[in-house]
């Protein structure tokens, strides 16, 4: 038997309906964002981190392993879409990253957190659109005294202040530095080719000139 037209229309539109809803229910992929400001001490940064259909959020740093170290943060807020703030329940365990819960959904988390070594990283369940801004006396450009994941795009403004972003990524990594260590650099690399020159020319000396 044949299923008339109507029947057809009904199912077409139920099934339209329903791919709607569940596009819908599902975050779009690259539309997630993390963004996290280095503060002038250098000491710490502030981060804020956008949360697609999560009830939980860890707060924890990688470790060498690839295991989660705990960091201590402070100034803890979550948001909801709509701009207000939502209260949560924090969960703290001997040498284990902190944990807040809260219902689930849609929500952007801030935070200030410490910063070790000039060296800040994150790792992601899905792919993030990172963005990070450090102020002026801090630099990324030269490869021997910084470290960035691939897929970086640097940026260095006129106030000297250095945004640094990556698109869509699950794991970002960045090594920067300070005018000092810069400066230390270049008077290491002077007395490298001081020595070098004093090295070489008792060498250059006993060199016989070419006989005619």
């Amino acid at each position: 038997m044949r299923t008339p037209n109507r029947d057809r229309r009904r199912f077409a539109i139920i099934a339209l309906c329903a791919a709607l809803i569940i596009t819908l229910a599902i975050p779009s992929a690259g539309a997630l964002n993390a963004t996290y400001q280095v503060l002038p001490n250098g000491t710490s940064y502030t981060a804020s981190v956008d949360l697609a259909g999560a009830s939980k959020y860890m707060f924890a740093d990688t470790g060498i392993l690839g295991e989660n170290v705990p960091i201590t943060v402070t100034n803890v807020t979550l948001i909801a879409e709509n701009g207000t703030p939502v209260n949560f329940n924090w969960t703290i365990m001997w040498s284990a990253p902190s944990v807040i819960t809260f219902p689930k959904g849609n929500y952007t988390v801030t935070y200030i957190a410490p910063l070790h070594d000039n060296h800040l990283q994150g790792n992601y369940l899905s792919p993030y659109s990172v963005n990070v801004t450090m102020p002026g006396e801090y630099d990324v450009r030269n490869p021997l005294l910084a470290g960035i994941s691939t897929g970086a795009n640097v940026t260095r403004f006129q106030d000297n202040s250095t945004q640094v972003t990556w698109n869509k990524t699950m794991s970002f990594d960045l090594r920067f530095y300070d005018q000092n260590r810069e400066e230390l650099l270049y008077m290491f690399a002077e007395f490298m080719v001081i020595l070098a020159v004093i090295l070489l020319m008792p060498f250059l000396l006993m060199r016989k000139p070419p006989q005619n």
